[in-house]
């Protein structure tokens, strides 16, 4: 113990946000210093990774839906959880060299948030991916915990706080008090299944196929899962089923509102299951402190509307939502030896 302590003032610590869209690295009192996609581009069949192991993150992302048929690019994440172990190696690989360097060397300490649903067989695989991906040593910390962290809520205290972080594949819904979960919800339904719903809409009334990232710019630009403001429209581009040929047609923000129902309402049914299953004095707290909403989720317009007229408690976003997560990391790490025993955090000394 006390050597690793003696490491850790040598090593570069790293808070590691992996999501299924983007992956975010902090290091201790330096905050976010890496935001990139976690899309990795291989050769077609191998996990050989393109531009020698350099084609991750934004460089990979601009190749989906556009590669040859010798190259593929991957999203080594699913539902919040690794889907592709090797992948998802050589990803955490590049982001650590890229971040660490050759700064010190001592082989970085890493803490990684994961969603809080996952089975310990999920676990185990963020930790060794980790641990081949050149960390001396690995710490999970629970979404909702970091995002608490990042969103300041007052996570020691003897008070219920409410976190919803709705993020690429999953939704971490939670009620924390005294630095632990009280009660968590954890689905599998998030930002990626809004831009699924978008795709699907457009093919069951225009008969028209979209990519990933257009429908995630339709989601942008016009969705939202409210009426906020006036109606607005967007030319869409794809290619017509039916003939297969590239066509553009004209969506509305309110058919667009009106296919996300789906994936918003069971989010919604998620935070109502877990404000049932809360104790009486918790929800009491939740009366005067709300909700609070973090990640890329959140940023859908009337989403905190929608959640109030649900709920009817006060719902807050957090300040830059997306990095909520990622700076819950950073402020652990700069607490780490004083919380990593009070504060509900796994390490790989404990899966050996």
């Amino acid at each position: 113990m006390f050597f690793d302590s003696f490491l850790g003032w040598f090593s570069l610590d790293m808070g590691i946000d992996l999501g299924t869209c983007n992956t975010l690295v902090c290091v201790r009192g330096q905050g976010i210093v890496l935001n990139e996609p976690s899309v990795v581009a291989v050769r077609k069949g191998t996990n050989i990774v393109l531009n020698n192991g350099n084609a991750v993150g934004l460089m990979a992302k601009e190749m989906l839906g556009k590669t040859p048929g010798s190259i593929t690019a991957i999203r080594p994440l699913k539902d919040g959880v690794i889907s592709d172990f090797e992948i998802t190696e050589a990803m955490l690989t590049y982001f650590i060299r890229r971040v660490h360097g050759r700064r010190t060397l001592v082989r970085p300490r890493v803490l990684i948030a994961i969603p809080s649903g996952i089975t310990a067989v999920e676990k185990q695989a963020v930790f060794q991916s980790a641990l081949q991906a050149e960390a001396r040593k690995v710490y999970l910390v629970e979404e909702p915990m970091a995002a608490a962290i990042g969103a300041g809520l007052p996570i020691t205290e003897a008070t219920g706080n409410m976190i919803v972080d709705i993020g690429g594949g999953t939704t971490e819904v939670a009620i924390i008090s005294l630095a632990d979960m009280a009660v968590s919800e954890s689905i599998r339904t998030a930002g990626d299944n809004f831009d699924e719903a978008i795709v699907n809409h457009m093919k069951k009334t225009y008969n028209l196929m979209v990519g990933e990232q257009f429908a995630e710019r339709i989601k942008i630009d016009i969705g939202s899962a409210a009426a906020v403001g006036p109606e607005v429209t967007m030319e869409v581009r794809g290619r017509d089923m039916i003939s297969g040929l590239p066509r553009k047609c004209v969506v509305t923000s309110e058919e667009i509102r009106e296919a996300l129902q789906e994936p918003i309402g069971k989010i919604i049914d998620a935070i109502t299951h877990t404000l049932e299953r809360a104790e009486p004095e918790l929800a009491a707290d939740l009366v005067e402190t709300g909700i609070m909403l973090a990640g890329g989720g959140s940023l859908l317009r009337g989403i905190d509307k929608v959640i109030h007229q649900a709920t009817g408690l006060p719902v807050r976003i957090a300040e830059d939502p997306l990095t909520c997560v990622a700076r819950g990391t950073s402020v652990f790490l700069e607490n780490l030896e004083s919380w990593k025993d009070s504060v509900a955090v796994h390490s790989d000394a404990e899966e050996s």
